[in-house]
């Protein structure tokens, strides 16, 4: 990740898990709208996260893959004005980091986001609970 960058942590609110998530994106895209999300605030610290920053979704009580924010723009709604974060389709597996539920987003710095999983490694190589633990106890 590129210096000067942060990142954003969310709950998934209503996804089991990242397949789900992969499909609800799917059939968004397939109906041509955009991959985003609309939150309340638009980050104070928008430069640092449209610079190579990502959005890390809490799935089933971990962090389990991440999303590139490519772009945060203005969205009117009927409650006012409102920040869209608008999202890379690629969704990115992570090393499964444990974290508790949160209401809204919060930021989280480069240095404390969880390791992306090696290319290729498959999400079935090994459960994610698994995957969680071991690396806990220092083994993976």
């Amino acid at each position: 990740m590129a210096d000067g960058t942060v990142h954003l942590v969310k709950l998934c609110v209503g996804v089991d898990s990242v397949e789900q998530l992969a499909e609800f994106q799917r059939a968004r895209a397939s109906r041509n709208e955009a991959l985003r999300h609309v939150t309340r605030n638009r980050p104070r610290r928008d430069d640092e996260v449209l610079n190579g920053g990502s959005i890390y979704w809490i799935i089933a009580g971990a962090i389990r893959v991440r999303q590139r924010i490519v772009d945060l723009e203005v969205v009117q709604t009927g409650e006012g004005v409102k920040c869209g974060l608008l999202f890379d389709p690629e969704l990115v597996r992570t090393e499964p980091w444990g974290r508790r539920p949160h209401q809204g987003w919060r930021y989280l710095e480069a240095k404390d986001a969880p390791p992306d999983l090696p290319d290729g490694e498959a999400a079935e190589d090994l459960p994610d609970d698994l995957r969680a633990h071991l690396r806990e106890i220092g083994l993976r």
